[in-house]
């Protein structure tokens, strides 16, 4: 997208955003028809009303006219008279009257006729409410579904999804969007439901009273279209570029709030600020621009059918004068006259919200379209499979390839067996692969070549969460959601007691500084749990592994931030928990793994040396370059 236009789509994207739109007012659309009928019904009614009030006005003007005239005549003599005493244009415009000359006003009819009147007017506003009531429902059910579509559309994306994306932007989208296109449906699909019948009735009821001003009405439509799409072409790029940059500065505010206490260690608050006014500048830009271009509709419009107004008044005058149609019809011709700009504004008024709401749209939409997880096939064996799959804890790769992307190699003819029980560190430079080997054994990931086995059957074979529910995984960025510690730690056992809770936070030595929190277990954290210590937060996700009691492990920098004497304690633990189970612990921490059955040294994407770790030593290879960085001359380095 271009910064300086605002970066229009393309219009294949606008038929898009069509169909999709229409897809969501699709299981709506009996409803909506409903709300149309309704629409219908309010404008009839409105448009009764004007001619209505015209025989009002006939009916008093008439009485006030002939009270005027002397009692005893007849109307035929009152006109010949008048045409007598050259007044023919008030002879003209008596003749098209109906008056009794001599009598006042028909208050009885004249009560008729009003009474009528306010009848039509309630109607007109109990069909409006209905309409606006069942709108709202329609509204609210289309937000509700596609918040539940966007949902379980998260659900199924790949990893690989949001690692290539700003978690802000995403954010964005699923809120903010979405939010949108609630906002615009509320506020915009009733004005163009009525606006389209209002005007087309609008125009019928003034032919009908009187051709001519009418044909100089619809003379004006063509320029206020003009100038509607006009603007909307200018405008629409820049509402688009709008949510984008809403999505941008969305990420920019989400990555600097996360990072505060390192934007601040390492003095670039200045420049965070900096980017964060740019970025608020170029949304500034966006936004303005476009709702000034869409705010110029409106204006326009009525500056158009203000001129409308005046020809129709001076056309108007004109014809009551000569008797071509009576002060009550021009009365309701010149009220329809001023009703017939409003649907054209009403739609011009929302252009701007259903531009914006139709970018959201095309951002959801996005969303929604994404390419999901692979569809894998359901496995024969069922319930009993599941059991058996994954008890042992056997666990081998087999010439394993793996690329994030498709020119850049990393995981390459990858062999790996680590039998049931066996600890297995797998260690390395940064940029080794490490955590990618994670992400294929949890099977974020699918291999481009080679197998994994479970228990001797294929990955291939099993459900993704078939898989995934072997694994009890500490990640080593903490994830802790707003809730009690208690909820925190049972997050992969609902199920789990109090006293199933307590004992995992025991053997993950986190039991004794809840206790001294005033609520213990029921205390409440916030997401990012900032009343608690790095190390506690570490603390509490090893107990929800503890809980979770898988039979195989996954220790991703469990121990990086415990201070030392807490990583004894830890290991500890860990030795009774790792009994009879396999674990995979990937550290940069060498002291914690020197007990592993097996160390796997991994380099670019490929095991360099595997062994034990006073072997590995004794080899002087990478791991000995490793540890060397690590201990103090000597220590430890020897077997």
């Amino acid at each position: 997208m271009s910064d300086r236009t605002g970066g229009g789509k393309g219009s294949g994207k606008d038929g898009g955003t069509g169909r999709g739109l229409a897809a969501l007012l699709r299981p709506e659309r009996l409803r909506l028809s409903v709300v149309a009928v309704f629409g219908v019904l309010a404008v009839a009614t409105l448009l009764t009303g004007p001619q209505i009030l015209g025989r009002a006005t006939d009916i008093l003007f008439d009485g006030l006219i002939g009270k005027s005239l002397p009692a005893g005549t007849t109307k035929a003599q009152a006109v010949a008279s008048l045409r007598g005493h050259g007044h023919g244009h008030l002879a003209d415009m008596f003749a098209g009257m109906d008056i009794v000359p001599g009598a006042g006003v028909d208050f009885t009819r004249l009560g008729r006729v009003l009474g009528l009147a306010a009848l039509v007017y309630v109607l007109g506003a109990a069909f409006y409410w209905v309409q606006g009531y069942l709108l709202a429902g329609v509204s609210q059910r289309i937000v509700h579904r596609l918040r539940r579509d966007v949902e379980e559309k998260l659900a199924r994306l790949p990893l690989s999804y949001f690692d290539s994306r700003p978690h802000g932007d995403l954010l964005s989208r699923v809120t903010n969007d979405v939010d949108n296109i609630g906002t615009t449906l509320n506020e915009g699909l009733s004005p163009l439901l009525i606006s389209v019948p209002m005007l087309a009735g609008v125009l019928g009821m003034m032919f009908w009273i009187s051709p001519l001003p009418a044909a100089v009405s619809l003379a004006g439509i063509p320029l206020m279209m003009g100038l509607t799409v006009a603007a909307v072409r200018r405008s629409k790029p820049w509402f688009t570029a709008q949510w984008e940059r809403t999505g941008r500065l969305n990420g920019l505010v989400e990555e600097t709030h996360s990072g505060h206490a390192l934007v601040l260690a390492f003095g670039r608050r200045r420049p965070a600020i900096e980017e964060f006014r740019e970025q608020n500048e170029r949304l500034y830009e966006a936004g303005f621009r476009a709702q000034f271009l869409s705010g110029v509709i409106l204006p326009a419009i009525q500056f158009v059918g203000n001129l409308n107004f005046v020809v129709v008044a001076v056309l108007g005058g004109y014809q009551v004068a000569t008797g071509v149609i009576s002060l009550g019809a021009m009365q309701a011709f010149i009220q329809y006259s001023q009703r017939f700009t409003t649907p054209v504004a009403q739609i011009a008024g929302q252009l701007n919200a259903v531009q914006s709401g139709l970018a959201s749209v095309q951002r959801v939409l996005e969303l929604l379209a994404a390419p999901e997880e692979e569809a894998l096939p359901v496995p024969d064996d069922g319930p009993e499979r599941d059991e058996k799959v994954g008890a042992a804890g056997r666990i081998e790769l087999r010439s394993v390839c793996f690329r994030y992307h498709p020119d850049t190699p990393l995981i390459e003819d990858f062999s790996l067996e680590a039998a049931p029980g066996q600890t297995i560190a797998i260690v390395g430079p940064t940029g080794a692969g490490k955590t990618t080997v994670v992400n294929l054994l949890m099977r974020f990931y699918e291999i481009d070549a080679g197998q994994i086995l479970l228990d001797g059957v294929d990955y291939r074979d099993l459900g993704r969460d078939q898989v995934r529910r072997c694994f009890g995984m500490v990640l080593q960025d903490t994830w802790l959601f707003a809730g009690t510690i208690r909820d925190n730690i049972a997050y992969g056992r609902e199920d789990a007691t109090d006293e199933e809770v307590v004992a995992a936070a025991k053997a993950a030595y986190v039991d004794d500084f809840v206790r001294t929190l005033p609520d213990g277990y029921s205390t409440v954290i916030g997401g990012d749990a900032s009343g608690i210590s790095s190390g506690q937060r570490q603390l509490l996700t090893i107990a929800r592994a503890f809980l979770a009691d898988r039979g195989i492990l996954i220790l991703d920098e469990a121990t990086s931030h415990v201070d030392t004497r807490t990583e004894v304690l830890i290991q500890d633990a860990m030795a009774r928990l790792r009994a009879g189970r396999t674990s995979f612990v990937i550290a940069h921490r060498l002291s914690t793994i020197s007990n592993a059955d097996v160390i796997v040294v991994m380099d670019g994407g490929r095991i360099v040396e595997q062994g034990g770790h006073e072997d590995l030593l004794l080899r002087r290879g990478l791991y000995h370059e490793l540890c060397a960085g690590q201990f103090p001359a000597g220590d430890s380095l020897t077997p």
